[in-house]
């Protein structure tokens, strides 16, 4: 449910022609979006057979076009290109003459700001950074999505209603971050998102190797629970072998990965030793056991520290798990 207070009607942009340059999975659906707000998609550019297709199931109808003319089309356009290509598509378009004076210009990057549309703002255009923190799919399910999705909002502070109209408008939660901050606020939700979904992969593709028939239904309920009790309650929820300190464990689980996904030991390693350190940090694990296991994790064999327990998991009997 949407709890942003509703801007004052005098504040909200008026109804706008909207265009998107770059059809990939963010821009049609914040266009789709802004279209049930009622403004109105008039132009969108598309380079592959699959942005093109993508066009045309997010925003029948509308015509794809070269982005200068996208520009030349819309009152409020959409940059949703790619991070690194956003400098030189933004230099680009105003030098060529394409951005107007007055036009609503709004990039979707996480990693920058404002600033990066500063050659639009020396040709009239009004900047602004709004970035969904959310994960897209390029289909009608990202609309639905967006309510309740917070938008990482970088904007002058003269533009700051009209950009977070825009959000409220879109189903969003404005959420400002300042300029010098877009760099850490994009890591920060790369680092739970991004790398979460290689670590479920990894964990689904072990499991299947262990003879598991349905990894994904036994995954869920499990990574459902952890995330609600992480969200919840922090370094707090941590469980598991390496919280607990059973060395014998974890260096079995890394002689087993060696043997069956080597290409997952860096991976495994890297995070035990950060979950090693915070469950230290807010004593979870007891420091007379964390030395036999960062000794594992530093030695990353697999065969040194700690001793199983007659479960094969290191557990002393009757410790809590």
């Amino acid at each position: 449910m949407n709890t942003t207070p509703q801007p004052d009607p005098r504040d909200r942009p008026a109804r706008l022609t909207v265009g998107v340059v770059g059809a990939g999975r963010v821009g049609p659906a914040l266009a789709a979006s802004l279209k049930l707000a009622g403004h109105r998609p008039v132009a969108v550019s598309a380079v592959s057979d699959a942005s093109r297709g993508r066009a045309e199931r997010m925003l029948p109808g509308v015509p794809v076009v070269p982005p200068a003319e996208v520009l030349q089309r819309s009152e409020l356009v959409l940059l949703t290109v790619p991070d690194d290509a956003l400098p030189e598509l933004v230099s680009g378009l105003a030098g060529t003459g394409a951005v107007r004076p007055g036009q609503l210009l709004v990039h979707t990057s996480g990693r920058y700001g404002a600033k990066v549309l500063d050659p639009a703002l020396r040709a009239g255009a009004l900047p602004l950074a709004l970035h969904p923190a959310m994960t897209f799919t390029g289909t009608p399910v990202d609309v639905q999505r967006l309510a309740g999705c917070s938008f990482g909002v970088t904007a002058p502070e003269e533009l700051r209603l009209a950009a977070e109209a825009l959000v409220v408008e879109m189903g969003g939660e404005p959420e400002w971050i300042a300029e010098e901050n877009r760099p850490l606020y994009h890591a920060a939700l790369a680092l739970g998102a991004n790398h979460l979904v290689t670590l479920v992969a990894q964990s689904l593709e072990l499991l299947r190797t262990a003879g598991v028939g349905a990894p994904d239904r036994m995954l869920g309920p499990l990574l459902g629970a952890a995330l609600d009790n992480a969200l919840r309650s922090g370094d707090a929820a941590l469980t598991g072998p390496v919280a607990r300190g059973d060395a014998g464990t974890v260096a079995a689980h890394v002689a087993e990965l060696r043997r069956h996904a080597p290409g997952a030991v860096a991976g495994y390693l890297a995070m035990a030793r950060a979950t090693a350190d915070r469950a230290l940090a807010h004593g979870l694990l007891k420091p007379e056991l964390a030395e036999d296991l960062l000794g594992v994790l530093a030695d990353g064999t697999g065969g040194a520290g700690g001793s199983a327990g007659p479960d094969g998991t290191g557990s002393t009997p009757g410790e809590d798990r």
